[in-house]
């Protein structure tokens, strides 16, 4: 990996693709009679375990993790496939109160994902104690007026089984919840059991993919999500909210793929901090995320990461477009 700091982001030609609608531009896959299909979306407040649930669902890394809010901003699909039919899993980012452009867009991912599924799962961090946030994710779902599971996550952190009893009264006390599944996405505890829930309650419908396929998310968007992970484990509570990743540029060959990445930062003391001292940092998030990258493609990687500052990127317009940020 080469690194180097850029410190003007002008002139940056659009690379990421946006994700496209799985049930638009596709033509319906031979399907046995009684196949059922539908989309899942999987809401909450940040934090709440969506994007660990649904990896943990597909079998596969669709979306990134970390414990920062709003680490998910675009709409994210995994696929769930068995010969009985097929789950389209709708990541969203955290329910939240939306103040820059980008927030609003997000917001509005969610939104649009609450009436446009089949099935909502709104995820609860049974550790957490219920708030403000917890009655707005609940309105949301209300408001769209489609057959929602109340799915409590984390469950394998709650000490007393007593604790956990109280908590599920409580909150499914709060809505006519189809089913109340306690899980843990860490253990699996439960998991299995959801997936057969969901199953049971989707309509008849076309295949959308293919059996071996598991996500609608363009290469170029998950090596920039990838990189931006290992930004937001690297960083801590430094940088939560100011990075984002756009791939400039992405060259193929046989055995190599070639990943030139631009990070973002809204100021030239959060640059330093990401390229660290002797540009060691920068050096660490490379590597991991061309671990990453290389583990889903298949093939080796050669990654190089440039550093740029652009001042209130949040509420730029344009930049929100390259990121695949749907508006």
């Amino acid at each position: 990996m080469i690194e180097h700091e850029d410190e003007s982001a002008a002139g940056i030609e659009p690379a990421v693709t946006q994700i496209e609608d799985a049930g638009e531009g596709r033509r319906p896959l031979e399907a046995p009679p009684g196949y059922r299909s539908g989309f899942v979306a999987l809401v909450g407040r940040p934090n709440a375990g969506k994007s660990t649930l649904l990896n943990r669902l597909v079998g596969e890394k669709v979306a990134i993790v970390s414990n920062k809010p709003q680490t998910t901003r675009t709409q994210i699909r995994g696929v769930i496939s068995r010969p009985e039919g097929q789950a389209i899993l709708v990541d969203t980012p955290g329910i939240h109160k939306p103040g820059y452009a980008r927030n609003r867009r997000m917001m509005q991912v969610v939104t649009e994902a609450l009436h446009s599924v089949d099935l909502i799962l709104l995820l609860v961090d049974a550790t957490s104690r219920p708030g403000a946030g917890d009655n707005f994710a609940l309105d949301l779902v209300k408001s769209s007026g489609k057959p929602a599971m109340l799915i409590l996550t984390k469950v394998d952190c709650v000490k007393r089984k007593t604790d956990l009893f109280r908590i599920i009264e409580s909150r499914s006390a709060a809505h006519a919840f189809e089913e109340v599944v306690p899980l843990s996405s860490r253990t699996g505890v439960n998991v299995e059991r959801l997936a057969d829930l969901i199953f049971e309650r989707l309509p008849e419908g076309p295949k959308y993919f293919p059996d071996d396929e598991y996500t609608d998310q363009p290469m170029r968007l998950l090596a920039a999500e990838l990189v931006r992970e290992q930004i937001l484990h690297a960083t801590g509570d430094e940088l939560p909210y100011v990075t984002a990743v756009l791939v400039e540029r992405w060259e193929e060959s046989e055995s190599l793929s070639k990943i030139y990445c631009l990070i973002l930062v809204e100021r030239s003391s959060q640059r330093g901090i990401i390229v660290g001292k002797g540009g060691l940092q920068l050096k660490e998030i490379g590597s991991k995320a061309r671990v990453e990258i290389e583990a889903i493609l298949g093939k080796k990687v050669y990654l190089q990461l440039h550093v740029a500052v652009r001042e209130h990127w949040r509420n730029d317009e344009r930049a929100l477009d390259e990121m695949g940020i749907e508006g």
